[in-house]
């Protein structure tokens, strides 16, 4: 198939049109090209395609940096320059305003975290006939690639691949399936092992001299697919993090943002977004608190009722406040299960919600039939965020006062985005 690209999809895909009107999406091409492709199988209402060759190549075509790219799973979009991808994710965000209701929203170019900036890595283990191999998911497969280079991963991320690789081939409780989750905090590398056998003795011995060869401070253990919490394999010193000043131990595999950049872009527009001035002692609400990212700037503006499901993270975030002297009330509640009521709300000068990937929508409902002045909502996902913010749309009096696109998933298709609403004119 002959085909002229028209737009990049949701996916990072190229999309162009057959003679019969019906999408074609072709991955690694950009807007303009004129491409040569191989149709594949059905996708929605029209079909995939195998990019061939560039005929006619977009003057912001640029030479991927990564020699995985287009083999791993993780990045689509490492050949577009970076001022086009960037209106690209921030045209993302606008759109997903516009389907909720808020037309002519004006969103600025996303602000791009730095390469090799991601300090959280879930990598994919296997074990085969031809020894292991680590690494994200290639490209549409459940299996993973071996990994040599990344070019978005924290270089000490990076440097754990090859000694892990080694490792797994030492590991008894790895049979065939596992996984190895890297957050890197400030007191270095926290490991989560997750292996598809029950860990022998043996291999706890193993873990905690690699542990003390690499630097980590502790490595946890869990059955790959197990509900349970993990079990501490080796230890050797804390594992904190540190939001804005404030050391708190986290719990593995916590989340946290992916780039101090993109954290610091998302902490600027949640304070940008709260009132100028706020008179008394005002409150503010946040929901889904996490270890309070978000919790510890606000503070400085109002008291805080940081609303979080997870025991692990109230649990560290409330003696970390009153550590700081911080006005900040962590409190457990699956807000899922039991989102907060309209009489919760009373008195609030803002409300601050920073929901999962699915979103919120049990919560948006109530909060846009609420008397609550301001809402800052934190989003991972256009599609969610839109389908959140139809629900203040549909009320009377809500306006989008301001959102910021934020991209800390460098060359992914993926976008984060902070949207204020207001009521009034």
């Amino acid at each position: 198939m002959r085909l002229t690209i028209e737009a990049i999809g949701a996916a990072g895909d190229g999309i162009a049109h057959d003679e019969a009107g019906r999408p074609v999406f072709v991955p690694f091409t950009l807007p303009g090209e004129v491409v040569e492709a191989e149709p594949g199988p059905t996708r929605g209402e029209g079909r995939a395609a195998a990019l061939v060759a560039v005929e006619t190549p977009s003057p912001d075509r640029v030479q991927p940096p990564c020699p995985h790219f287009g083999t791993c799973g993780a990045c689509v979009v490492q050949h577009w320059a970076a001022p086009p991808a960037a209106a690209w994710k921030s045209a993302r965000v606008a759109e997903a305003i516009a389907r909720a209701g808020f037309p002519d929203v004006a969103v600025a170019p996303a602000s791009a975290s730095p390469p090799n900036s991601r300090r959280r890595a879930d990598l994919a283990v296997r074990r085969g006939a031809q020894g292991i191999t680590i690494g994200f998911h290639a490209r549409g497969a459940a299996d993973p690639f071996d990994m040599q280079a990344c070019f978005v991963i924290h270089p000490r991320i990076l440097a754990l691949v090859a000694p892990l690789r080694d490792l797994m081939t030492r590991v008894a409780a790895l049979h065939r399936a596992g996984s190895a989750m890297v957050n890197l905090l400030d007191t270095g590398p926290d490991l989560w092992l997750r292996t598809d056998g029950p860990l022998a003795p043996r291999d706890r011995t193993i873990l905690a001299d690699f542990a003390g060869a690499q630097g980590i401070s502790r490595i946890a253990w869990s059955r790959e697919n197990s509900r349970d919490a993990p079990e501490i394999a080796a230890q050797d010193g804390p594992a904190n993090a540190v939001l804005s000043g404030v050391a708190l131990p986290v719990a593995p595999g916590a989340f946290l943002q992916a780039t101090p950049e993109g954290e610091a872009a998302i902490i600027a527009a949640v304070l940008d977004g709260l009132p100028r001035r706020i008179p008394g002692k005002p409150r503010i609400i946040e929901l889904h608190a996490g270890y309070g990212t978000l919790s510890f700037p606000l503070s400085a503006r109002g008291r805080v009722d940081a609303f979080e499901g997870a025991q692990e993270a109230t649990s560290a975030l409330q003696p970390a406040a009153g550590r700081a002297g911080a006005r900040i009330k962590a409190i457990r509640r699956d807000l899922a299960r039991q989102p907060l009521l309209p009489a919760e709300l009373n008195g609030a000068a803002a409300l601050v919600l920073d929901p999962p990937f699915a979103g919120a929508p049990e919560q948006v409902a109530i909060l846009a039939r609420s008397t609550i002045p301001r809402v800052i909502y934190v989003s991972c996902n256009p599609a969610a965020l839109s389908r959140d913010l139809a629900a203040f749309a549909r009320a009377p009096g809500w306006r989008v006062e301001k959102a910021v696109a934020v991209d800390q998933f460098l060359w992914s298709s993926q976008v984060e985005s902070v949207v204020t609403l207001a009521r009034g004119p």
